[in-house]
């Protein structure tokens, strides 16, 4: 039977990022592993063959010959897929680290010293903040407030009450590990009595309960860089909350909202508005003033007979680029309006220039009328 593409086995399109490659590889191993599905030989051959395109598509290599060769780069030898038994050529990094979610750290102690200030890790924070249109041209700095934890000043974080220190722990023997035996596999998981620090807490700092941090209101200024868009998301690092029991602390992301502005509208680094003329300056030109997002104004020469939805660019007046030193362009589009209300004056006049008018000043008019009369004379 022909082998399927590689990418379909993923269910991810060709250009996915090593990221959403680890991610559908991930989802499909938890989901077929022979230990979840024993002696299921379809959920095995899932497995086996999930394996094998992430082993290729996860090697720069070989998936450049895969994509310009497909599956005739690894026959006769190409060294492509090693099937189950080679995992499709991936390091044991790579093997460990997705598996991580399903059975805790895979083989031996190499993750172990790094356990431990990683599993107690701060958590991560969000805060969605909301600017203007004007704000996100020009850059701005901004206290902001928010609930985190933080380490406790009496204990230094440690979480044992001062003049005392923390044992190690009798279930784990201070590996903060513990080995098991699931199927074929001998894994390694984080201990459940020591969460992983290898150690106990046997006499608790009374002020943070032998947490090592007390939740705390903290306020932070933050800066948030010129040409900023909706949805932008800014991290800064170790501002989330603090680790326990020696953990490094997690990262605060900012989320960007722009809120939506009267006037103009927002396009990547373009920016868009209508500008309203009369039919007399559409007809005879006229020269506008514009209003541009950085509080100035600029001017716009209007050309006689120029129809409506006719757009005007103006280089360098949108949005700035971030971290670049050049900008968008503003894109302004006259819209003629019909005039209301006429006054007595107002009608005569117009009835003389009807009576005036020819052909000639009305090009687009002349022409439809023409494809009328031929469409009714078919």
């Amino acid at each position: 039977m022909a082998k399927r593409d590689y990418y379909d086995v993923l269910g991810v399109e060709k250009n996915a990022n090593p990221e959403e490659l680890k991610s559908a590889y991930r989802k499909l191993a938890v989901k077929y592993h022979p230990d979840k599905n024993p002696n299921d030989k379809a959920a095995e051959d899932k497995f086996k063959e999930a394996s094998e395109a992430y082993g290729v598509l996860s090697d720069k290599s070989k998936k450049e010959n895969y994509d310009n060769f497909g599956h005739a780069a690894f026959e006769n030898g190409g060294g492509g897929q090693s099937g189950f038994g080679g995992f499709g050529g991936f390091s044991g990094a790579d093997f460990s680290d997705i598996f991580e979610d399903f059975f805790g750290d895979f083989g031996g102690s190499r993750r172990g010293s790094r356990g431990r200030s990683s599993n107690n890790r701060g958590s991560d924070l969000r805060y969605d903040l909301s600017i203007t249109l004007e704000e996100a041209y020009s850059g701005k700095k901004q206290n902001i407030q928010f609930s985190t934890s933080e380490k406790c000043t009496t204990c230094k974080g440690d979480g044992s009450k001062p003049g005392t220190t923390p044992e190690r722990c009798s279930y784990c023997g201070g590996n903060g590990r513990v080995r098991s035996n699931q199927g074929f596999f001998t894994v390694q998981q984080t201990c459940p009595q020591c969460a992983g620090s290898g150690e106990e807490i046997t006499n608790p700092c009374s002020n943070c309960n032998g947490q090592g941090n007390n939740q705390i209101a903290k306020k932070i200024s933050v800066t948030i860089p010129k040409g900023v868009d909706d949805g932008t998301r800014i991290r800064l690092a170790g501002k989330g909350e603090a680790g326990t029991r020696g953990g490094g602390s997690g990262d605060l992301y900012l989320f960007i909202n722009v809120k939506s502005h009267d006037l103009f509208k927002r396009s990547d680094v373009n920016l868009f508005f209508e500008f309203p003329i009369s039919i007399a300056d559409a007809a005879l030109g006229t020269t506008i003033e514009i209003p541009t997002i950085d509080g100035k104004k600029a001017k716009i020469k209007i050309p006689d007979g120029t129809q409506d939805g006719k757009q005007f660019r103006l280089k360098g007046k949108g949005m700035p680029f971030m971290r670049r030193g050049d900008f968008g362009d503003l894109y302004v589009q006259v819209k003629t309006e019909v005039p209301v209300y006429l006054n007595k004056e107002q009608k005569e006049l117009l009835e003389r220039f009807r009576k005036i008018e020819n052909e000639k000043s009305n090009p687009s008019i002349k022409k439809f009328f023409q494809k009328a009369k031929d469409f009714w004379k078919s």
